[in-house]
């Protein structure tokens, strides 16, 4: 058996129709001899993603067909252990007070990466063990803001962290509080912590074969693409976020692992708030 998620066009259908869906493939998924883990449903966008439990691609395939019909448009083999820390879940979730179960996340995911300034020098110059402590201090404070934006981790990079968010909003707004917090760490800290921080946001599947695959490339070249301080954004985000204000020095980068220039936005956070 292997972890499949596969990806729905259902463009004007409704929430509680792909609940219904979901459930018809749960009533005659042991035909089949597949599990139906959970599913994400992005109403705005009109897609739909499925997380099973099955023999194989076509297998997964046959369920929707008999169920509901809805045939999906992609299928990909996943890991368990991405698809939790990506998109927090490999369960249907339990409906919250009033809630009820058609209410479902998108699965849409903003992706941030933060990068410690020069932390290869700093290294040199101060030893490992005070760098450790200042990658700790760096730890200690992104994941303070993480828990207070409602992101999770989803790896530690070395002398970074990597993160997802179901809101993009929450996601720029995290970005901003992080610069706000070291620039208040380093007025009162002899060594101070410099870093830059890149944004993507993208679809589970986008661009194939991958879990968030160029999104979180993107977000990483945009990371390093960034300079100290600073917080460069795709254009992706720039148009989910909706304040244009808040973003200035719209460039096209060239950026490794990207064929044609990208336009990146720089988030203005210290004239904000």
């Amino acid at each position: 058996m292997a972890i499949f998620m596969d990806r729905h066009d259902l463009a004007g259908t409704s929430a509680a129709e792909v609940a219904e869906a979901h459930c018809k493939d749960i009533e005659i998924e042991d035909q089949y001899g597949v599990k139906f883990l959970t599913y994400w449903f992005d109403e705005r966008r009109g897609t739909a993603f499925c997380l099973v439990d099955a023999p194989d691609m076509e297998t997964a395939q046959c369920v929707h067909r008999q169920a509901h019909g809805f045939i999906a448009g992609e299928v990909v083999e996943v890991a368990l252990s991405a698809v939790e820390a990506f998109l927090g879940r490999i369960h249907d979730p339990e409906p919250m007070p009033g809630q009820s179960s058609a209410e479902m996340d998108a699965g849409h995911r903003a992706i941030l990466f933060t990068d410690i300034v020069g932390s290869t020098a700093m290294t040199s110059r101060l030893g490992d063990r005070m760098a450790i402590e200042l990658v700790r201090a760096h730890d200690a404070v992104v994941r303070r803001c993480l828990g207070k934006s409602c992101g999770r981790e989803v790896k530690h990079t070395g002398d970074g962290i990597m993160a997802a968010f179901a809101s993009t909003t929450a996601a720029v707004d995290c970005a901003m509080t992080i610069q706000r917090e070291f620039k208040r760490y380093n007025d009162g800290n002899p060594e101070p912590i410099h870093v830059r921080i890149g944004l993507d946001c993208g679809e589970p599947l986008e661009d194939s074969n991958d879990l968030f695959g160029s999104t979180v490339q993107l977000a990483a070249r945009l990371c390093a693409a960034a300079s100290s301080d600073a917080i460069l954004v795709s254009e992706n985000i720039f148009r989910e976020y909706g304040a244009s204000d808040l973003f200035a020095q719209a460039t096209r980068r060239r950026l490794k692992g990207f064929s044609k220039p990208v336009l990146a936005f720089q988030c203005d956070w210290a004239d904000c708030g």
